[in-house]
């Protein structure tokens, strides 16, 4: 019988599952726009961008750890986005070295606190929304954050388990998010 529902509410529960990993809202007023590490794509600081050209918030802070070939992920970033026509005046260069969304969001808010800093856009990808923003709070509860998505062409609470790459996406993050609980 168990094995019956399964199968007939799968899709249930999958949306459910990915779903609960979104906790993004829409954009409002801030005093800065935080651009998240670890999108290689390029989507998270486009949408930084885009908050800033939609007057959300004067500027961009890119988050950069040490990374690939001895380059901070905001030193690639930025270029980026520049070259998709975005002024680089608008970005703050941020390099870190930061090993995850917990150790970011607690040298972030040193850095944020000096920027004079207190309602933060958070922009990361949207499966990454809950556990980013849970510990940007827990880092600094002076703050108040935003959760806002980027756009990601594998990952949707609603078909994740159709897509090879999403799966991927879908098993780190629930791992992640399982051991965050935890505080491992």
């Amino acid at each position: 019988m168990a094995i019956l529902c399964a199968v007939i509410f799968h899709s249930l529960l999958f949306t459910a599952l990915g779903a609960y990993l979104d906790q993004s809202g829409p954009p409002q007023n801030a005093d800065v726009v935080f651009v998240l590490a670890g999108d290689a794509s390029g989507h998270r600081i486009l949408k930084g961008a885009e908050l800033v050209r939609q007057g959300y918030a004067p500027r961009v802070v890119v988050s950069g750890p040490a990374g690939n070939y001895g380059y901070y992920e905001c030193d690639l970033a930025i270029p980026f986005a520049v070259k998709a026509g975005y002024p680089e005046s608008e970005f703050v260069r941020f390099p870190h070295n930061a090993l995850s969304t917990r150790e970011e969001a607690a040298v972030a808010a040193g850095e944020l606190r000096k920027l004079g800093a207190h309602r933060v856009l958070l922009v990361t990808s949207l499966y990454h929304t809950r556990r980013a923003g849970g510990d940007f709070r827990d880092a600094a509860p002076d703050l108040t954050f935003i959760v806002v998505a980027a756009p990601d062409e594998n990952f949707t609470p609603g078909g994740w388990w159709h897509n090879r790459e999403a799966r991927k996406i879908f098993l780190g993050e629930w791992m992640k998010t399982v051991a965050s609980w935890f505080r491992i």
